[in-house]
C-alpha cells in the first residue's frame, strides 16, 4: 500500500434525468421558448451526469473539475424543481465504495429518490479523487507539494460537510461508507495527510528545527486521532479497506514522533542540553524500531533509523567522554509543541471555477409556490370583487322586473307588447333559445362522469400500489426499509380528497341551476316563439293614454336611464379588475436573497391591496349608488300604480310580463351558469390530467425501487448460511504444538486479521509389507541412516493416495497389490510426461521378500511397526496366490 492514504470512488446507475425532468416543464412553463430553452439545459444536465459518473474519471485535476461542476448544478438546480418521492420522483443507486458484498456485510449498494443522496454521493466522489490526484503528486516539487496540501484540504472538507449534513439530506441510515462515522474518520486522515506535506515542504526548505518539531508532533497527533476513530469503531475494522489503513496510520503516528523527537533533540543540542538529546533520540530510536518489526511491509523508514542512529551515536560519544550530562527519562521530558497549518476546506457552493447555472432563469420552487399563492389570491379578489359588482345587478334586475318595469311604461296602450320584451325575446332567440340551454345540460353529466372515471382511476393506482407495498412489507418485516406507501402517498390523497369534494360541490350546483331552469322553462320557451303568438299570450286591458304625459312616468323613466348607466359602469369596471397585471416574482426573488425565505402571505397582501385598493372603493360606491336610485324608483312605481286604473285584466297582464321579464334575467343568468360549470369541467380535466401523471410517474418510480429493493433482498437472502454456526473442535483445526516450534510474536496489535487455514499432518509412510521384512545392521543400502533410527519422511511432492493393504500368500512371501486396485499402474518413472518427471519420487523395482537374515527395503523400520501402518491381517494356511510369482 502506498504511503499516503486514498479513497476508492463510488459507482452508480445509470438515471434518465430527461424524460421526467422535461415532463416538469412542459407542465409548469407552458411559453414555448422558455419550455423549449429549459429542456435543452435539462439534456444538458443528463450529459453532465454521464460525463462525470458514466465512465472512469482520470486522476486529473480535469476530472475532478467535472465532478464538483456537477456537483455545483446539483445544488443550483435543488431549490428549483421539486425533488421528492410523492412529486418529482427519481430514483438514484449507488454502490458502497467498500463493501464489495461479502458474505456479512452490510449493505452493498442503496437507492433512494432523493436528490441529496445524489449529492451527498457525488460529493464523496469528489473527495475519493481529490485524494487520488494528491497522493499522485511529486513531493519532490514545491507545485507538487502546494497541489497535495490543497487536494487533501479539500477531500478533508468535503468529507466532514458531508458527516455534517448526510442524515439530515437522506432521512434514513446510509451505506457504512457514508456514514457520519467513517467520512468522520476520512476526513481526519486527509487533514493529518495534509499536514504532513507541510511537515515534507518545511523539511525541504530547512526551516528552524522547532517549526518542523512542532509541525511533526501536530501531525503525530491528527494520525492518533484518525486511527483511534478507526480503531474505536465497530463497524469500520471490518472493512479490508481500513484493516490495510490501520497499519499505516499507527506507522505514520510513530514516524512522525520519531521526527518531532530528533528536531528537538538537534534543538536540545544546540541548547547545550546533551542529556536531553540522547533521551529524545533514545525515544526516536524505539520508535522507528517499532515501525520496522512491525510495519515494514507498509513504510519503509530506514533513512531515518539510519539517521536518528548516526545522531544518537555522536552524541553518546561526544556526552560520555566530553560532557557527562545526565540523561533524563523520556517521561521527565518538556512537551513538544504543536502547530496546525491545516484546515479543512469549506464546502460552499460553487467549488467549479468553471460553473455555469444552466437553470439561471428558472426561479426556484419557493418563489414558484409563491407565486402559486399569490395567484389563488389574486383570483379569491377578483372574483371578490367581481362576484359583488354582478350579486348587485342581479338584485336590480330582480326588482325592477318584479315592478314590471320599465315595461309598465313601454305599456301605456295596453294591447301592445313592450318595446324591452320584444328586446328580451330576439335576445334569447339570437342565444340559441331552449336548444342551446338544453344541450348545455345535457353535457355537463357527460363531462362529470368522465372527471370522476379520471379521479378514481388514479386513486386506484395508489390503492393498489400500496396493497402491494403493505403485502411486501409484512413479508420481510425489517429488511423492506423503504418509506411506507401509505405516509408517502398521503399528500395525494389528500388532494384526491379536495378533487372530489370539488366534484360534489359542483353537482349540487349543477342541480340547483337544473331547478331553476325547471322553474322559468315555460315562460323562456314562451318568449322562444314568434312574435304574434307572443301577443296572443299576452293578456289585454282597457287602455291608459292619460298617463302617457304625465310627470310620474318621465321620472321614472329618468331613474331607469340612470340605472343602466350604473351597470355599464360596471361592466367597464369589471374588465379593469379583471386586466390588473403585477409580476410578483421579482419581489419574491428579492425576498429570498435577502431573508433567505419569503414572507408569501405579507407581500402578497401588501400588493393586493396596493393594486385593487381603488377599484374596491369604485366597487362600494356603485353599490351606494344603486341602492339609492332603487329607492327612488320604487318611491315612483308607487305613485305611479295610484295613476293607472286598476282591475283584474290590467293585473293579469302585468304579471305575465313580469314573468317574461324575470324568465330573460333566468335565462341569462342560466346559460352563464351553465357556460361556467362547462369551462369548470373541462378545466378540472386537464388538472385531473396531470394529477393522474404525476401518480403514475411516482408509482412507476416506486415499482422501479420495489424492483431493485427485491433483486437486492434475494442476493442478501441467497449470501445468507443455510444452518445456524457451530464451533468446530480444536483438534480438527489447530494441529497440536511442537517443542520445535515456537510461538510467533505479534506482528500488531490491530484487529485481528483473517487466519490461514490449519494444514493437515503429512501422510503416513507406506506401510510395512510384511512383518519379516527387518534390515541388517551389518547389510545397509547405499546413502540408507542407520537401521536403528527411522530416516525422517520428506513430504511427497505430488498428492499420494491412501495406502493400500497386503495380500496374503505363502508364508514368508510379500505380494503385489492387484493391478486392478492401483490405478497408477500405468504412470511409472519411465511412463510419465517429461514435464511431469522432476516432481516424482526416484522409481524403487519392486523386489521379493528377503530370506531371513537379510537386508529389508530402504526406509523401512527395523522392528517397531509405524504408528500410522495399517494392521496386518491374521494369517491363515497356505494357498496359492491371486496371481503367478515373478
Amino acid at each position: 500500500m502506498a504511503t499516503f492514504i486514498s479513497v476508492p470512488l463510488k459507482k452508480s446507475s445509470e438515471v434518465d434525468l430527461v424524460k421526467p425532468l422535461s415532463k416538469f416543464v412542459t407542465a409548469t412553463y407552458p411559453a414555448a421558448e422558455e419550455q423549449a430553452d429549459y429542456i435543452r439545459s435539462v439534456e444538458e444536465l443528463n450529459k453532465l451526469r454521464k460525463s462525470a459518473l458514466g465512465r472512469p474519471l482520470d486522476k486529473h485535476e480535469s476530472s475532478l473539475e467535472i465532478l464538483l461542476r456537477y456537483y455545483d448544478q446539483l445544488c443550483a438546480v435543488e431549490p428549483k424543481f421539486p425533488f421528492s418521492e410523492n412529486q418529482l420522483c427519481l430514483t438514484f443507486t449507488w454502490k458502497d465504495a467498500f463493501d464489495k458484498g461479502s458474505l456479512f456485510g452490510g449493505s452493498v449498494k442503496l437507492a433512494l429518490a432523493s436528490l441529496g443522496y445524489e449529492k451527498t454521493c457525488v460529493l464523496f466522489n469528489g473527495a475519493a479523487l481529490a485524494s487520488q490526484i494528491a497522493s499522485e503528486q511529486n513531493l519532490d516539487s514545491d507545485e507538487g507539494l502546494k497541489a497535495a496540501a490543497k487536494y487533501y484540504q479539500l477531500a478533508s472538507g468535503a468529507f466532514g460537510h458531508i458527516k455534517d449534513t448526510v442524515l439530515s439530506a437522506l432521512n434514513r441510515e446510509p451505506t457504512m461508507d457514508i456514514s457520519p462515522e467513517t467520512v468522520g474518520t476520512l476526513s481526519l486522515i486527509m487533514l493529518a495527510q495534509a499536514q504532513e506535506v507541510f511537515f515534507l515542504k518545511a523539511t525541504s526548505d530547512k526551516m528552524k528545527d522547532a517549526i518542523i518539531a512542532k509541525l511533526a508532533n501536530q501531525t503525530a497527533d491528527f494520525y492518533g486521532d484518525a486511527f483511534k476513530q478507526c480503531q474505536y469503531k465497530e463497524n469500520l475494522p471490518k472493512y479490508f479497506y481500513f484493516q490495510e489503513v490501520l497499519p499505516v496510520l499507527s506507522a505514520k503516528h510513530c514516524i512522525m514522533q520519531a521526527n518531532a523527537e530528533l528536531h528537538q533533540s538537534l534543538l536540545a543540542k544546540q541548547k547545550k542540553r546533551f542529556g536531553e538529546e540522547i533521551a529524545r533520540l533514545q525515544h526516536a530510536t524505539e520508535l522507528v524500531k517499532t515501525v520496522a518489526s512491525r510495519y515494514d511491509e507498509y513504510v519503509s523508514v530506514k533513512d531515518l533509523s539510519d539517521r536518528i542512529s548516526r545522531a544518537l551515536t555522536a552524541a553518546k560519544k561526544d556526552n560520555d567522554f566530553i560532557y557527562h550530562d545526565r540523561v533524563p527519562e523520556v517521561k521527565d521530558l518538556e512537551h513538544i509543541g504543536k502547530a496546525a497549518l491545516v484546515k479543512a476546506t469549506t464546502i460552499t457552493p460553487p467549488l467549479s471555477a468553471k460553473f455555469t447555472d444552466l437553470f439561471e432563469k428558472m426561479v426556484p420552487m419557493a418563489v414558484q409556490q409563491s407565486m402559486s399563492v399569490y395567484s389563488q389570491r389574486k383570483a379569491e379578489t377578483v372574483n371578490r370583487l367581481v362576484g359583488t359588482m354582478r350579486e348587485a345587478t342581479n338584485l336590480c334586475n330582480g326588482v325592477l322586473a318584479s315592478l314590471n318595469l320599465p315595461a309598465a311604461l313601454e305599456d301605456l296602450s295596453g294591447d301592445s307588447i313592450p318595446q324591452s320584451i320584444v328586446e328580451k325575446a330576439r335576445a334569447i332567440v339570437q342565444q340559441g333559445g331552449l336548444q342551446s340551454i338544453e344541450q348545455l345540460i345535457r353535457d355537463l353529466p357527460e363531462l362529470l362522469t368522465r372527471n370522476r372515471e379520471i379521479l378514481e382511476e388514479s386513486l386506484k393506482m395508489l390503492g393498489d400500489e400500496e396493497s402491494t407495498d403493505s403485502e411486501l412489507r409484512s413479508k420481510f418485516s425489517q429488511r423492506w426499509n423503504r418509506t411506507p406507501s401509505g405516509d408517502l402517498y398521503k399528500p395525494l390523497r389528500a388532494e384526491g380528497g379536495n378533487f372530489r369534494s370539488v366534484l360534489d360541490k359542483a353537482v349540487q350546483a349543477d342541480q340547483v341551476v337544473r331547478e331553476r331552469y325547471n322553474t322559468h322553462c315555460e315562460m323562456i320557451a314562451l318568449l322562444c316563439k314568434p312574435e304574434a303568438e307572443l301577443t296572443a299570450a299576452i293578456p289585454s286591458a282597457n287602455p291608459v293614454k292619460t298617463l302617457q304625459g304625465s310627470e310620474v312616468v318621465s321620472v321614472l323613466r329618468s331613474q331607469l336611464a340612470q340605472l343602466e348607466e350604473v351597470k355599464k359602469e360596471r361592466e367597464g369596471l369589471e374588465v379593469e379588475i379583471k386586466g390588473v397585471a403585477f409580476d410578483m416574482s421579482s419581489s419574491f426573488l428579492t425576498a429570498l436573497a435577502q431573508d433567505g425565505a419569503i414572507n408569501e402571505e405579507a407581500l402578497s397582501m401588501s400588493q393586493l391591496d396596493q393594486s385593487y385598493g381603488s377599484y374596491s372603493q369604485r366597487v362600494q360606491a356603485s353599490l351606494r349608488s344603486q341602492e339609492e336610485l332603487l329607492g327612488k324608483v320604487q318611491a315612483s312605481h308607487q305613485e305611479f300604480s295610484k295613476l293607472k286604473q286598476s282591475n283584474s285584466e290590467a293585473n293579469d297582464r302585468e304579471e305575465m310580463l313580469k314573468k317574461l321579464a324575470s324568465a330573460h334575467d333566468s335565462y341569462v343568468e342560466i346559460t352563464s351558469n351553465l357556460r361556467e360549470g362547462t369551462k369548470f369541467y373541462n378545466d378540472l380535466t386537464e388538472i385531473l390530467l396531470k394529477f393522474q401523471n404525476k401518480c403514475s410517474d411516482i408509482i412507476f418510480a416506486r415499482k422501479t425501487e420495489r424492483d431493485e429493493l427485491l433483486k437486492d433482498l434475494q442476493q442478501s437472502i441467497a449470501r445468507e448460511p443455510s444452518a445456524p454456526s457451530f464451533n468446530v473442535p480444536a483438534y480438527q483445526t489447530n494441529p497440536a504444538p511442537t517443542a520445535a516450534d515456537p510461538t510467533p510474536a505479534p506482528r500488531t496489535v490491530f484487529p485481528q486479521q483473517p487466519q490461514v487455514k490449519a494444514q493437515p499432518p503429512q501422510r503416513p509412510p507406506p506401510p510395512a509389507f510384511t512383518p519379516q521384512a527387518a534390515s541388517a545392521p551389518g547389510n545397509p543400502p547405499d546413502n540408507q541412516p542407520q537401521p536403528g533410527n527411522p530416516p525422517p519422511m520428506a513430504p511427497p511432492s505430488q498428492a499420494q493416495g491412501p495406502p493400500y493393504p497386503t495380500y496374503q500368500g505363502y508364508p514368508g512371501y510379500a505380494y503385489q497389490m492387484p493391478m486392478g486396485y492401483n490405478p497408477y499402474a500405468a504412470y511409472g518413472q519411465y511412463n510419465m510426461p517429461p514435464a511431469m518427471q522432476p516432481n516424482m519420487q526416484p522409481y524403487v523395482p519392486y523386489q521379493q521378500a528377503p530370506a531371513p537374515g537379510q537386508g529389508g527395503f530402504p526406509g523401512t523400520p527395523p522392528t517397531q511397526q509405524h504408528p500410522y501402518t495399517y494392521q496386518q491381517q491374521p494369517q491363515h494356511p497356505p494357498h496359492q496366490p491371486y496371481y503367478p510369482q515373478q
